[in-house]
């Protein structure tokens, strides 16, 4: 099927032709028509088929006609990375050339005064993330009266984002009569949740099976020691024909670290992650897609809908926590119909992750090894429930021949039985050898002295020894200072004791009452 059959006007056909396409992917051929008529559109299809243009072409034809107002948009289209709805932007104006609609990119780290200055002008398409959005929208900058269509892109990602909450005020700010679209790569309980709740009567249309990576991408994983990734990733970069290709990390941190790390040997690698400030981010993707950056360390900023054409190399340099993100991030290479190569470094503690992504995709991942470095056991990793295997008992933590080490921190080996029946043994001996107490030589007379004195001492209290080598203490007159401990000064003082404050033995007047009609009856004296 060609584009011209699937009800585009002429001026989208010819936008669609200078791109250079002609024939549209599964969910663009199934789900523009739908748009077209106006319904609501559940769609689910894998990363990098066309999603995007499959609800950016119909929503062209549909607002051609009409007319935007200050601060009122027409079409809303909300994603979770400022990169995608920067890409989403730049499908309209490619797409959208031959028509004269306004559009208005609100993202974090740009300026409010340039985005209110669009909105007051009117958009027909208003592409946000939805925290700018809700900024802009509590300090009265944009009014949702008068939404046609809302298109909510990459759900189960804004789930992972925690963006459901804002999601949902936003839906329920918008017009009750409105087209919803309704787009994500995979369909957990939770996404379908929320299609239920925003959708009415929806088109639901699933392209191929929820979680499945593009049969165009060769995968592997490389079962290394956390100690070998680097250079295990290292090899690879240079035994593989890699013409660009991703590197993604679960921590910003490790993006830093892994960037430096290629850059020292010579690779010419960039960063990109969530901390970086949008002016760079902007700036260090648009040098990848040029090719002025071969390699591109990142984090999971990047591995939703981010279409650059011709990555040839995937590299999971960490395990992704959720298996979802193991699709999403290899769905970088091998797009349109192109062929890509994908690789993972997974070390024994990865073990349960790894299970999780080979059972999600329905197929194991097949192993390689890297020359030169050894393969370890999986066996050396997280048990079932998460934690890190204990040694059996007998066995060293390091699992060589040693025996548990001792309490005491040394690597000893305990004692073994027969030492432990000898021990009496070896106490008789030790007994025999030690010299009778009669036998000792007899102590002068001057240490004799000195060991009753410390014998009285250790016997006698610790006030009184206290009291015996210390002067006694004096007050500010020069009187030695009574304590309280002796036996004629009776109990203990309560309160103040013998030296109360003289204020506190005045007696206390009340006090004179207002000066009322009704007082000056009562008084002694007559009126003043």
């Amino acid at each position: 099927m060609l584009f011209s059959e699937i009800g585009l006007g002429p001026e989208v056909l010819r936008a669609v032709e200078d791109a250079g396409y002609s024939q549209p992917t599964p969910i663009q051929e199934k789900a523009i028509p739908w748009v077209l008529q106006g319904r609501d559109v559940l769609g689910c299809a894998q990363t990098g088929t066309g999603k995007t243009a499959s609800f950016t072409l119909p929503m062209i034809d549909i607002l051609a006609s009409g007319r935007a107002r200050a601060r009122m948009p027409r079409s809303l289209i909300l994603e979770p990375t400022r990169e995608l709805a920067a890409q989403v932007a730049e499908n309209f104006e490619v797409y959208g050339k031959y028509h004269k609609l306004n559009m208005a990119l609100l993202i974090g780290g740009e300026s409010f005064g340039d985005q209110i200055k669009k909105l007051e002008r009117g958009v027909d398409v208003l592409i946000a993330t939805p925290g700018r959005m809700m900024d802009l929208f509590d300090r009265g900058n944009i009014l949702l009266s008068d939404i046609k269509i809302l298109v909510i892109d990459e759900a189960d990602r804004m789930l992972d984002m925690g963006f459901i909450p804002d999601i949902e005020r936003i839906v329920g700010l918008l017009p009750k009569m409105r087209q919803t679209l309704f787009f994500s790569a995979t369909m957990p309980p939770e996404i379908r949740r929320l299609a239920d709740a925003f959708l009415m009567n929806p088109r639901e249309i699933t392209v191929a099976p929820p979680a499945s990576p593009a049969a165009t991408v060769t995968q592997a994983v490389a079962m290394v020691r956390g100690e070998d990734k680097r250079e295990a990733l290292r090899h690879l970069l240079r035994t593989e024909d890699v013409k660009n290709a991703f590197i993604f990390c679960n921590r910003k941190r490790d993006v830093a670290i892994l960037h430096q790390s290629l850059t020292k040997h010579g690779f010419n690698a960039g960063a990109l992650h969530g901390d970086m400030v949008q002016s760079k981010r902007t700036e260090t993707l648009e040098q990848f897609r040029q090719g002025e950056i071969a390699l591109l360390c990142c984090s999971d900023v990047a591995a939703r809908g981010i279409d650059i054409a011709g990555v040839s190399h995937v590299f999971n340099f960490d395990v992704p926590h959720h298996a979802d993100d193991y699709v999403h991030r290899i769905g970088r290479t091998g797009r349109a119909g192109k062929t890509g190569r994908a690789f993972m470094l997974a070390t024994p503690d990865d073990g349960r992750t790894l299970d999780a992504i080979e059972k999600l995709i329905g197929r194991e991942i097949p192993r390689i090894m890297i020359d030169g470095l050894e393969t370890p056991d999986m066996s050396e990793g997280e048990s079932e429930g998460g934690r890190r295997r204990r040694p059996a008992r007998g066995a060293s933590p390091r699992g060589d021949a040693k025996g548990p080490r001792r309490r005491g921190g040394s690597d000893a080996p305990r004692e073994s039985q027969a030492a432990v029946e000898a021990a009496p043994q070896v106490e008789e001996v030790a007994e025999a050898r030690r010299p009778e107490r009669a036998e000792r030589p007899e102590r002068s007379g001057r240490d004799r002295d000195r060991g009753r004195n410390r014998d009285s001492r250790a016997d006698a209290p610790r006030d009184v020894a206290r009291a015996e080598t210390r002067p006694p203490r004096q007050d500010d007159r020069g009187e030695p200072r009574r304590r309280w401990r002796d036996e004629d000064d009776g109990p203990s003082v309560v309160g103040f004791g013998d030296d109360v404050p003289a204020f506190m033995l005045r007696v206390a007047r009340p006090a004179p009452r207002a000066a009322t009609p009704e007082t000056f009856e009562d008084a002694d004296t007559p009126e003043a």
